[in-house]
């Protein structure tokens, strides 16, 4: 079983932002009355980049938000704690798909596609150098994360059966990788930023494939979600995180180069300035022009089924709700222009 999250606030002051040089963007917006969110996160730049982008920038805050921001170890612990009712919205990975088909809140955005984010990793000292060497062999991830949900793709596309030709270990990710790399197993599914431990650690393990290689039949994407109550109760809140969203994914995309050692000096403070910037390399990122136009066409809803059938196929959801009702295009389609 993963480990319980182990959440950690994190208070952003969007007044502090205001009076620091946001004059300009226009006062009477920074002026009126905040409206608080309780937000959670998986601490990795595919999940928070637009996140930390909007509150270096003011972004949140022209629209009139504040958010007190939470930390999770895995995407399942955030949505357990927004159904709880102790978050009302979140921004994770590939959970994104699982929550929401059940019935358990709705989904409204997504951050970007996790490209290259999910890798799987061997030790050839311990006699795994092809994937046949994988049969009958242990894998540890985190079942339920976007890891697994890669996992699973690359398996099947390299003639392995996940449920009969290997043993898959379940861990929290942090203890996955230090299986890995103590050798108690050959394999371990992971996201970045755990690869540079891994790299640091055993020099001579190798990255077998990353969920690049499977894109866009297995793509994963990652976004926000909310409460479904929040959702019908808040819908012109819900349009303001939108508006401010789409500034903050446009401006990141633009003007990475700028913002990226801000985030890193701010919010990433353990993580080297190069390994953060293979991080924003290790996801696709697209503005929100071209997301309407991936909304409008069905892409989006597509590749968020995919990964709902796989958690339909391994969670076991009777009567899953599609993706086509579970995310709601309306509020990027209403508010951002295409």
């Amino acid at each position: 079983m993963h480990r319980p999250f182990q959440p950690r606030r994190r208070t952003i002051v969007t007044a502090g932002l205001a009076a620091a040089g946001l004059a300009g963007i226009g006062a009477p917006a920074i002026a009126q009355q905040r409206t608080r969110i309780r937000i959670g996160y998986v601490d990795t730049l595919a999940v928070t980049g637009q996140l930390w982008t909007g509150v270096h920038r003011g972004h949140w805050a022209k629209e009139g938000l504040e958010f007190d921001p939470v930390k999770f170890n895995t995407g399942l612990d955030l949505f357990n704690a927004m159904i709880g009712g102790s978050l009302d919205m979140l921004s994770t990975g590939a959970v994104i798909s699982n929550f929401p088909a059940r019935g358990q809140g709705k989904a409204f955005l997504i951050n970007n596609i996790e490209f290259a984010t999910a890798q799987l990793w061997i030790r050839e000292d311990q006699g795994v150098k092809t994937w046949a060497d994988l049969k009958g062999r242990k894998i540890s991830t985190t079942l339920g994360t976007t890891a697994h949900v890669f996992l699973d793709a690359a398996l099947r596309a390299n003639g392995l059966d996940p449920t009969k030709d290997v043993e898959l270990v379940n861990q929290g990710m942090a203890v996955a990788v230090t299986s890995f790399i103590s050798g108690a197993v050959p394999a371990v599914a992971l996201w970045v930023p755990f690869n540079i431990q891994v790299r640091q650690r055993v020099p001579t393990a190798k990255m077998l494939v990353d969920a690049s290689a499977y894109f866009p039949k297995s793509a994963i994407v990652g976004g926000w979600a909310t409460r479904a109550d929040y959702h019908e109760r808040n819908r012109a809140v819900l349009a303001q995180v939108v508006r401010g969203w789409a500034a903050a994914n446009d401006e990141l995309i633009r003007d990475s180069a700028n913002l990226l050692p801000i985030i890193q000096a701010k919010n990433y403070e353990q993580v080297p300035l190069a390994e953060l910037q293979e991080q924003f390399k290790a996801s696709r990122y697209h503005t929100s022009a071209e997301w309407v136009k991936l909304y409008q066409d069905g892409t989006a809803i597509g590749w968020l089924q995919q990964v709902t059938d796989f958690y339909t196929r391994f969670g076991g959801i009777q009567n899953p709700v599609p993706a086509r009702t579970y995310f709601d295009t309306k509020l990027l389609l209403d508010n951002v222009k295409g």
